[in-house]
């Protein structure tokens, strides 16, 4: 099996791992940090705004079994994508609302889709950002929601398409 990476920042990263896994096609997630400028941040770090990091989940994807346009898709499913760096309760830089590019056709992708939402007349506050590096979490983050048995509180799907 042949599988593809993307990395999607939309708030806590408890709930965008919690429904990114429950997809068909999902081989794997992971919660961390992209976007900032500190190396190896800790959660800590992180929630004090001090390294410009988001808070990010990679997927692990079959583009055989999903498409990533369907990961973009599902991905502005499940958050308010026209807030600014916030999520529900959650506030600050570190929830903000990013789409991290590993390459050309991602970039096209996640644009294309951005275009659709706007000519639905949503007001995307989405950045979309070139991927340079994504910081596990610490273990305890790690599938969270699974663990824990609880429901995200900061996302729902709602349906777009």
């Amino acid at each position: 099996m042949k599988t593809e990476k993307a990395y999607f920042a939309a708030g806590c990263f408890w709930g965008v791992e919690y429904y990114l896994k429950s997809l068909k096609g999902v081989v794997k997630t992971a919660v961390g940090y992209s976007g900032g400028g500190a190396s190896k941040p800790t959660y800590e770090q992180v929630c004090s705004g001090a390294t410009g990091h988001a808070e990010t989940v990679e997927v692990a994807f079959d583009p055989a079994v999903i498409s990533y346009k369907e990961l973009v898709r599902y991905f502005f499913s499940i958050h308010d994508f026209t807030q600014v760096n916030r999520q529900g309760p959650d506030i600050g830089e570190q929830y903000r609302s990013e789409i991290f590019f590993v390459d050309e056709d991602q970039k096209k992708v996640a644009e294309e889709v951005i275009e659709d939402l706007r000519e639905k007349e949503y007001a995307v506050a989405t950045k979309v950002t070139a991927f340079q590096k994504f910081w596990p979490a610490e273990d305890y983050h790690q599938e969270y929601y699974f663990k824990s048995g609880k429901e995200p509180y900061c996302h729902v799907y709602k349906k777009i398409w």
